[in-house]
């Protein structure tokens, strides 16, 4: 017999399958022409359970993938942990002689076999151990075991590599489900409803169900906290895509310099720091949607980026050499007036006319005084159950006094009103005037305007309003009562704004 091609032809037929089960039956209807071999197993010796887990098993009838697991003594175990067991072969024509023999045989229901067990390693690991059984006694030859122990290397790279696999698709497989439990969960705390898509919300869920089959760009404009993000939720759960990522960016939080890494991903090795491949959020909602939360926050550079991928829904990882395909829609969201910005150039012109071809306006709540009394109640039944507590009673009148507000923060203000007042009276009834009474107004006072009549440049104008309304604010850039809440303007287009005209921003201007 010619070992080489005996080698050759046996290793094509063990590589021949990421399936173990399907790489041992062909193996054991080769390797049949020259071992007796009436039946093979393959095992993994498992230290915490203290034994053998039987993984796969082929005959002359077929194969098949098992989970069958043998414990052993504890005097076998530590032979075979010391290596004092099984140093290449075993080689047993009277199984019940070997002291693992008769617990082989009574676990997969043998009598009267010989067998060899061939032990499988890797780079100094264990792997397992591949055992072939021949009905009756004396079955084996030294030669046999011989010409099974040239296959040692084969065999252990074929079963790393089968376990990986098996690894890999039981993984996706928990991904797949966890994914599935989380969306079930999220669907469960949003609700599939929309609170007021009966009454004022009416018309922008009619422009809902008319694109959320579809893939086209939609852009979803309103002021802060009139619910955007709630649209762009009703749009992906209308859609095909309701089973894949609905992947949430808000881009004025992004640090410029990581926009690009953020959204697209990077290569390892990159730029310093960048250690391993990192997939961006745009690859990550492959399949799925993407919502772009106050678009108007990106950076020029980084919305020419975003040009190109909607126009060959393609991106390149930073580093990247090569374009990777999506399958993504987007959506985009803003309370700024991006037609002005196109004007004065701070936002590109054919990026608007790509977004802009579908825009839902959410109104903002001031306009659609029906829906306070279902968001206030949403609100509280929400809460109380976030707190424990069962939702007190509410005043009579009390809705309606909430109704005459002109909400300047919209269905996020209201929310945290409804909130503050059941911190404090969680018991009820709830009358709502301590907050409202309470509530800091957000609209500016008016400031004295300039009497000199000289023409300023833009800039000029800009940096002086910016600093009164600081020094009003006590320096205080971000939160309630801070200059960018007071110009109606993200914290952080504010603190750019103010980089770029050299105000210093701290408490400095007290």
């Amino acid at each position: 017999m010619d070992e080489n091609l005996f080698f050759k032809q046996a290793t094509l037929l063990i590589c021949s399958s990421l399936d173990i089960e399907v790489s041992l039956w062909r193996f054991r209807q080769f390797i049949a022409q020259y071992i007796p071999a009436d039946e093979i197993t393959l095992n993994i010796y498992e230290p915490s359970i203290g034994g053998l887990r039987y993984i796969a098993k082929a005959n002359a009838d077929g194969s098949e993938k098992m989970d069958m697991s043998i414990r052993l003594p504890e005097g076998l175990i530590h032979a075979i942990e010391s290596g004092k067991r099984l140093q290449n072969y075993l080689l047993a024509n009277r199984p019940e002689a070997d002291p693992i023999g008769p617990i082989i045989q009574s676990a997969l229901g043998y009598s009267d076999v010989s067998f060899i067990a061939q032990r499988l390693i890797i780079e100094g690991k264990r792997l397992g151990v591949i055992d072939i059984f021949a009905h009756g006694y004396d079955r084996f030859t030294e030669d046999h075991a011989r010409l099974l122990s040239l296959l040692r290397e084969p065999f252990a790279i074929a079963m790393a590599n089968a376990l990986k696999h098996q690894e890999v698709v039981e993984l996706k497989e928990q991904l797949a489900s966890d994914n599935r439990y989380l969306s079930s969960a999220l669907r469960s705390r949003t609700g599939d409803d929309v609170i007021g898509a009966e009454n004022g919300l009416r018309t922008v869920m009619e422009k809902v169900k008319q694109v959320a089959h579809l893939k086209n760009t939609v852009l979803i404009l309103g002021e802060t906290g009139v619910g955007k993000e709630v649209i762009a939720n009703a749009i992906h759960r209308c859609s095909p895509r309701r089973d894949a990522p609905l992947i949430k960016v808000n881009c004025g939080a992004i640090p410029e310099n990581l926009i690009d890494s953020e959204l697209f991903g990077h290569e390892k090795g990159a730029f310093t720091g960048a250690v391993k491949r990192k997939r961006g959020l745009f690859e990550r909602a492959n399949k799925g949607t993407i919502f772009l939360d106050e678009i108007g926050e990106l950076p020029p550079w980084a919305q020419v980026r975003l040009l190109r991928v909607l126009q060959t829904q393609e991106i390149e990882r930073v580093g990247g050499s090569l374009p990777i395909k999506l399958d993504i829609r987007v959506i985009a969201a803003t309370h700024q007036d991006l037609k002005h910005m196109v004007s004065v150039g701070t936002f590109r012109e054919d990026l608007w006319f790509r977004i802009n071809a579908f825009p839902i306006h959410v109104p903002p709540l001031r306009q659609r005084p029906g829906d306070i009394p279902l968001l206030a109640a949403h609100f509280l039944k929400k809460k109380a159950k976030e707190f424990g507590i069962a939702p007190p009673k509410v005043a009579p009148g009390a809705m309606e006094r909430l109704a005459d507000r002109r909400w300047p923060g919209n269905v996020r203000e209201l929310e945290n009103i409804v909130e503050n007042v059941l911190i404090q009276h969680r018991h009820g009834p709830l009358h709502f005037n301590p907050a409202l009474d309470k509530e800091v107004q957000r609209q500016p006072p008016s400031l004295p305007l300039d009497t000199n009549t000289e023409t300023l440049a833009l800039d000029t104008v800009m940096r002086r309003h910016i600093e009164r309304v600081l020094k009003m604010s006590q320096g205080k850039v971000n939160g309630p009562g801070g200059a960018a809440e007071r110009l109606e303007i993200n914290p952080n287009t504010l603190r750019k704004r103010m980089q770029k005209l050299g105000i210093p921003y701290g408490r400095k201007h007290r």
